[in-house]
């Protein structure tokens, strides 16, 4: 159940993520919004790894190795999901930079100023 709550809650923000990158002028309304959906996605994938009845993948005294197949959870969509968060803070701290030189140049973050071709 906790599963399934998870889910439908990351897909309720990737869904509100998408809405209001398409729908805002904004450069930081939009890259928020950005983040907002990765937010989703992230939790989707760790709710989709999720297995009922099962315990972190730490093999020690309480799992023995023997058991270890049947009694812990794939630490894989983890381990994506880590690998994720880096590469979204990333991406976010490049969108940010660009907008800073963007209103640096034109003193506005509304997208509809910047419909000019550089050549």
């Amino acid at each position: 159940m906790i599963a399934y709550l998870a889910m439908a809650t990351g897909f309720l923000l990737i869904l509100i993520g998408f809405y209001g990158a398409l729908t805002n002028r904004n450069l930081l309304r939009m890259i928020v919004a950005f983040t907002i959906a990765d937010s989703g996605v992230n939790l989707v994938i760790v709710a989709v790894g999720y297995m009922r009845g099962r315990t972190a993948p730490i093999l020690d005294a309480t799992v023995p190795a023997a058991d270890a197949a049947a009694r812990i959870i794939d630490p894989v969509p983890q381990a994506l999901v880590l690998t994720a968060i880096v590469i979204g803070v990333g991406v976010t701290a490049l969108m940010l930079a660009y907008a800073y030189r963007l209103y640096e140049k034109k003193r506005s973050l509304d997208i509809a100023k910047f419909m000019d071709l550089k050549w």
